[in-house]
């Protein structure tokens, strides 16, 4: 998902409400005009303060309205005749709704001329400003600002007329960097390097003679590299659970989807994770400040185990806890002679979890046992390194033992909690635990969140009694 998208899809947001406080403002001058009253006296007095309040309260009302009917998507490539479909219908369902609450009730709102021509107004202005947006969008696009830079595979009909109408139609956004015949190693790492020197945004797959080994090396190559993956038509036979058909330049083209964490989705999580990092923050802090204390009176050493993870995209971020080893006690886990003589649960993983692991100390031990060690984690959601919900972070040096299918996982922000944390599994293998993860990440809706975060003491308290 590109910037130039959500900042647009957000400029609609803007534009829409200005253009609806517009039309009530008009519909409200519009009767006091003299011709009108001359027929229809004013039969009330309502004063512009008064009015303007209610206004702007009202406005949110066909916002809604307008995102329910999906007008908000980050993708501008809709129809002109489809959006000014559902402006109309959207516009219509907002008055509809204020017919029933304002009609007859006329000590709320005492002009139902207003709300009618408030209507016909709302639609018009809506229509210019979103145009004059999608104006400015494909203006922008001439001097390539927001285009979607895309290498074609692929070869023969199929891929020429592909190339042909996406360079015909300048308004999809879209500009052919390069086309190349399949997707071998020598194209791989050609794709990759252009990728690294952005030169390119998406990938668009126009032919049916890949294998489906090829494809699902492909789709796990637009995951590690984080590339967009869209192809023409139905041409893949690997199982995949997300997906969007797209009309662009007038060609049904398949985009994969990473995960539902796009575009909206992002945001409200985004804005959720900060309400609720904030206030438990806040809650928390008496709990902080007796986990401080403890640290420092049980063992030496600093309060916090700082630490190098790696987050979304593969970048690495600092990530904090409560110390609950004794200091460097951490470095032991590299050491061949440590690792020789205790026993690793996760052997064969990237991963390492000690069976009665001696460097935790004595204050350590309760708070793991709790999970309060992850406490300080709340700082990382807050300032936008973590979300409260998604994979764990891992360590650089576990990262790099992940095989391709892994790296799915780091498409996202990790989180406080997830999936494989409220399975109701402690034995849970890391690659079962990456599967969770991706059927998490491919299947995200706000639902889904609250419930994991609901069952997460719960696990926590079932994971007391079972050791």
């Amino acid at each position: 998902m590109k910037r130039s998208e959500i900042a647009f899809s957000a400029s609609l947001v803007v534009i829409d409400y200005l253009m609806v406080i517009n039309a009530g403002i008009l519909s409200y001058y519009m009767r006091f005009w003299e011709p009108i009253v001359g027929v229809f006296p004013v039969v009330y007095n309502l004063s512009f303060s008064n009015f303007f309040i209610w206004l702007s309260i009202i406005a949110l009302l066909w916002l809604l309205s307008f995102a329910l009917a999906g007008l908000y998507s980050m993708k501008g490539n809709s129809r002109a005749v489809d959006e000014v479909s559902k402006i109309i219908l959207s516009c219509s369902t907002a008055i509809t709704i204020l017919m029933f609450i304002f009609f007859f009730s006329r000590n709320l709102f005492e002009s139902r001329f207003i709300i009618l021509f408030g209507w016909f107004f709302s639609i018009i202005l809506v229509i210019l400003g979103r145009g004059f947006i999608r104006f400015l969008q494909r203006s922008l696009y001439k001097f390539g600002i927001g285009i979607h830079r895309v290498v074609i595979i692929g070869e023969g009909m199929v891929a020429e007329n592909v190339i042909g109408d996406l360079a015909y139609d300048l308004r999809s956004g879209y500009k052919v960097v390069t086309q190349i015949s399949n997707f071998n190693e020598v194209n791989e790492q050609r794709i990759r390097e252009m990728k690294q020197q952005d030169k390119i945004d998406e990938i668009l797959v126009a032919t049916s003679n890949l294998s489906s080994e090829t494809l699902e090396r492909l789709h796990n190559f637009s995951y590690v590299n984080h590339v967009d993956l869209k192809y023409v038509a139905d041409i893949f036979d690997f199982p995949i659970n997300n997906f969007e058909i797209l009309n662009i330049a007038g060609l049904p083209i398949v985009e994969l989807k990473k995960t539902k964490l796009e575009g909206w989705g992002r945001i409200a999580k985004r804005i959720f994770d900060i309400i609720v990092s904030s206030l438990l923050i806040i809650i928390l802090f008496p709990v902080f400040l007796i986990i401080a204390i403890a640290i420092k009176l049980d063992s030496p050493g600093p309060l916090f185990f700082v630490y190098q993870r790696i987050g979304k995209n593969g970048k690495p971020f600092t990530y904090f806890k409560f110390r609950s080893m004794y200091k460097n006690a951490h470095q032991l886990k590299f050491d061949p002679k440590f690792l020789k003589q205790q026993q690793n649960l996760r052997a064969g993983s990237p991963m390492t979890k000690f069976v009665n692991d001696p460097r935790i100390t004595r204050v350590g031990k309760f708070i793991r046992r709790f999970s309060l060690d992850e406490l300080p984690e709340l700082f990382n959601v807050f300032i936008g390194k973590m979300s409260l919900v998604g994979p764990r972070p891992h360590e650089i040096e576990e990262v790099a033992k992940y095989k391709s299918y892994h790296q799915r996982v780091l498409s996202i922000k990790p989180g406080m909690t997830g999936m494989a944390q409220v399975s109701g599994r402690s034995d849970l293998s890391f690659d079962e635990e990456v599967r969770l993860d991706i059927w998490y990440m491919e299947n995200w809706s706000m639902k889904l969140d609250l419930m994991i975060l609901f069952k997460t003491p719960w696990a926590i308290i079932r994971k007391r009694k079972a050791d």
